[in-house]
This record gives C-alpha cells, structure tokens and sequence, in this order.
C-alpha cells in the first residue's frame, strides 16, 4: 500500500490570497499546499481517492492518475468535494459511475448542492456517480483493502476517518477536520502501520484538532509513524515545525509518496 498526498493544506490552501506572512512568501516548496487530499493505492494497483477537492484536476493531472475504484468522502465541506465534477473524464475511459462513500450528512449536501447531477432526467455528459451510505460504519471492500468508517465531529458535524487494512497486512487510518473522536471509535486507531491526521496550527482551534491535539491522539494509539495534514499558515515554516516533533511524526506535504 502506498500513500500520496496530492495536497495537505486548509480550505484556503498554502499561500493564502493577499496574506503577506512569510511562510506564505516561502521559497520552500513544502511550504506550498493545495486543499487536503490523498490517494491510497493497493497492492493490486487499485486507487482510493479520499477527498475530492477544488484543486483535484491538477492533482490528478499532476501524478498522472488513468483510474479510480472508488472515492471516500470524509464531509461536505466544499474543500473536500468541489472537485466533483472533474470525475467525467474518468467516467468516459472507465466506462462506469464512480463509485462515492459517505455518511447521510455528505450525501445529503450532496444531493442538494450538486443536484443537477442526481436529478432523474441528466443532461448528457454530467459526472456518474454511485451513492454508497457508510454512516453505519461498517467495514467494506474495495480492491484488496478492508475500509473501516471511523466517527468523528467537526464542530458540530458529523465527519469520517477511515481504516484501511490490507490483505498483505499492512494498515492506516486518515482523519482529516476532525476536532473530537469518540472514545468508543479509539480502537479502530489501534496497531497501525501510519495514521494521518489533521493538525491545523499550533494555537488551538474551535473546528480541528490542533498540534498538541493532534500529538495526545497520536500518543494514545501509538502507530509506527504518522504524519499531520491539514495544516494552515499559521502552522509555520514546515522545516521549523517538523524538526520539533517526535521521531516518528511528521508534517505531511505535497505530493508526498509514503510506502508501507
């Protein structure tokens, strides 16, 4: 199983418009981030795309991606899924409907933002999409992983993390714009290989998790490494933050490549 992380910023990404701070004028290119994404790819080659964000045309153009066997929604928040329409090219050369998990929450904003392209009689050449209601939270399949919906609030929404285990044994779990994860969906973070999880900035926040936040659940489960996504300006230079952190956590950046 590998990971890429096809981008690692908030919804305003890294630089931000008009924001004169230095880490948005740094010339380090970790430091420049797209809205947070990231593809999983298993052994058998298949591609989970988890987030589908505004910037997705060019991630996708950028690592030359010819497939998706599925996409995993973790909230509706339009940085997460504003780049919806962008699936139809994969449409045309797979010749099926994408196949998009979710809880009620997302597929409801779905249904109501993106309407015109569940609506009965589709004009032609719009996305194809098949709706797939994991609120339930119970395991499924795709390729040769076990994916595992893990509960969690974003504020005052309901959001998801995913497990994902493979059949060669390896495992992660990615939680993004979380701010709270209940105690009863803790074992599902237990004995990972990676765990990736939002880190906003370093001062706390009312919606995500901040650094310290994200470190104390990253110490309570304990995985073999893990790296902080979702990161703001306000986070600071990624070489001043990473050189801080504990041996096996680090920030995430674009474009990214992590193999298990």
């Amino acid at each position: 199983m590998t990971v890429t992380f096809l981008g690692t910023g908030t919804s305003q990404g890294v630089p931000v418009i008009a924001c004169p701070c230095d880490v948005c004028h740094s010339d380090d290119p970790r430091d420049k981030r797209l809205r947070t994404s990231a593809l999983v790819t298993d052994s058998e080659g298949n591609n989970i795309l988890i987030d589908i964000g505004p910037d997705f045309r060019v991630q996708m153009l950028t690592h030359d991606v010819k497939h998706l066997e599925a996409i995993l929604l973790t909230h509706a928040h339009r940085d997460h899924v504003g780049g919806i329409d962008d699936i139809r090219p994969l449409n045309w050369v797979q010749h099926k409907d994408m196949e998009l998990y979710a809880n009620s929450d997302a597929i409801h904003s779905l249904l109501h933002d993106y309407h015109y392209i569940f609506e009965p009689h589709l004009y032609p050449g719009l996305p194809e999409v098949t709706l797939h209601d994991v609120t339930d939270c119970r395991p499924f399949t795709v390729g040769a992983l076990t994916v595992t919906p893990i509960r969690g609030m974003h504020k005052d929404l309901p959001v998801l993390g995913y497990r994902m285990d493979e059949t060669t044994g390896s495992s992660m779990a990615y939680i993004t714009d979380m701010n709270h994860i209940p105690e009863s969906e803790m074992p599902k973070l237990a004995s990972l290989d990676l765990l990736v999880i939002n880190a906003l900035r370093q001062k706390k926040h009312f919606s995500h998790f901040c650094l310290a936040e994200s470190l104390a659940v990253i110490e309570s489960c304990r995985p073999r490494k893990a790296f902080l996504t979702h990161l703001s300006h306000e986070m600071g230079f990624h070489a001043s933050v990473d050189s801080t952190l504990p041996a096996s956590v680090h920030l995430a950046y674009d474009n990214l490549i992590v193999s298990l």
